[in-house]
């Protein structure tokens, strides 16, 4: 196993594990230690995300198989606000998962059992894009009225909490990044519901009901752009397009 200190000149990376094996997380925060990184750990999705948003680490090693939420939720949720690079672990033979959380947002993946010398070379290139990314978006949204934790995945209109689905919460969470611009149907079919999609503009029609009724007064803002796709405006006399 390399302990090689880190070169002089450049900054310990900050590194996030997610795994709730507590054998694996001990040797993995003693052998990160060793090579001169902060090391922060966590055993839940709920906790990784938690942390991710507390120590905005340079790069996140993530389990696929966590108890509460499954690592490919999680890093469907850190790309919604964050772009720090995600190294997933997956067990070996998990060809379907591997490509699952890669489609997802994750930047790589290591097999278990791993070497420490795979797992270093793999961070080395995660750390490379990691240090030339650009500032870390917002955590929080807010157009008019509704405003968004893409942390926590709540969302609140006038300060009162609304009940969303999971992909409630994404197609408006994509709108509200999108504020004020007309996002095409294949636009957010394959950004919300994956690359497979782009034609079932159908899908859109039911959620954008459904996210009208739920959002009250404030559903004004959404807005149809007839055979082309949605707008969240910002406010109620922008966009004047008939509601559908």
């Amino acid at each position: 196993m390399s302990t090689a200190p880190v070169p002089a000149g450049e900054r310990p990376a900050r590194i996030l594990v997610v795994d709730d094996d507590p054998a694996l997380l001990r040797a993995m925060r003693i052998a990160l230690a060793a090579r001169g990184h902060d090391v922060v750990t966590a055993r839940t999705g709920e906790a990784g995300i938690t942390q991710a948003s507390l120590t905005h680490p340079d790069v996140v090693i993530l389990d696929l198989g966590l108890p509460d939420v499954d690592g490919v939720e999680v890093c469907h949720r850190l790309r919604q606000w964050s772009d720090v690079p995600v190294l997933v672990l997956s067990a070996a033979g998990a060809e379907s998962s591997k490509v699952t959380a890669l489609d997802a947002g994750a930047d790589d993946y290591v097999t278990k059992p791993f070497g420490m010398a795979e797992l270093e070379a793999r961070l080395r290139v995660a750390l490379r894009r990691s240090r030339g990314a650009r500032p870390e978006a917002p955590t929080e949204v807010e157009v008019g009225p509704i405003r968004l934790d893409l942390v926590h995945h709540m969302a609140t209109v006038a300060g009162t909490a609304l009940d969303l689905t999971a992909k409630e919460f994404d197609l408006l969470a994509f709108l509200a990044g999108h504020a004020g611009k007309v996002c095409t149907h294949q636009m957010i079919l394959r950004e919300v519901w994956g690359s497979s999609y782009g034609a079932e503009a159908h899908y859109l029609r039911v959620y954008a009901h459904r996210l009208r009724r739920k959002l009250g007064p404030a559903g004004a803002l959404l807005r149809t752009q007839p055979g082309i796709g949605y707008q969240l405006a910002e406010d109620e006399a922008a966009g004047g397009s008939e509601k559908r």
